[in-house]
């Protein structure tokens, strides 16, 4: 049976083979504290029995930080902006291999969402994504995300990242899912 539970320090000596995946970003320790130290419940581990991170998650509500959803399940992530701009942000997901086809990345996204949504009252999630990515999106568009638009030279410089959005229930007219015409560079980002 799999638990989802908040991230804890120790956790941060466990997922690393859950960072395996060509597709995850990876960060440094502070990185990870700041998330952990800031935007609590919105970093999430999933824990298989005998005590093995299966993903995490890492997602926030909070001005100018991003949210990282990780697997070993768990997820990261915060709530920025201001206004009708005021969101919850999927830092990064992550599912461990050996625990993949479990839904876990869905739970994963339905707890980031409902924190963002009843809690923060945020108007909707983002995340970014590799454009070639396409189980992510695909994963993303069966959640109800869409392709608010797409960010040149995104990722290192060199693949470009798509903006996805889901449209919260504070945002009753959806607006904040409406695409963009045209592509933006890093550097046209609201927040980083």
């Amino acid at each position: 049976m799999t638990t989802i539970r908040r991230f804890c320090c120790n956790d941060l000596l466990r997922f690393a083979s859950v960072n395996l995946d060509h597709l995850t970003e990876t960060f440094n320790m502070s990185f990870y504290m700041t998330y952990l130290a800031r935007w609590p419940d919105y970093f999430r581990v999933a824990v298989a029995p005998g005590n093995h991170i299966m993903g995490y998650s890492k997602f926030s509500i909070a001005v100018d930080l991003l949210y990282y959803f990780f697997a070993i399940p768990n997820f990261m992530g915060k709530v920025e902006g201001q206004g009708e701009s005021w969101h919850g942000h999927v830092t990064a997901v992550t599912v461990a291999p050996q625990y993949r086809r479990q839904q876990l990345a869905k739970k994963l996204m339905h707890l980031l969402e409902n924190i963002s949504d009843k809690m923060d009252k945020a108007y909707f999630v983002d995340l970014f994504v590799r454009a070639s990515n396409m189980p992510a999106i695909k994963m993303y568009e069966k959640l109800g995300y869409v392709i608010y638009r797409r960010v040149l030279h995104y990722y290192s410089g060199e693949e470009d990242g798509l903006d996805m959005r889901k449209a919260l229930s504070r945002d009753v007219d959806k607006k904040s899912i409406i695409p963009l015409k045209r592509p933006i560079t890093p550097d046209e980002l609201e927040y980083d």
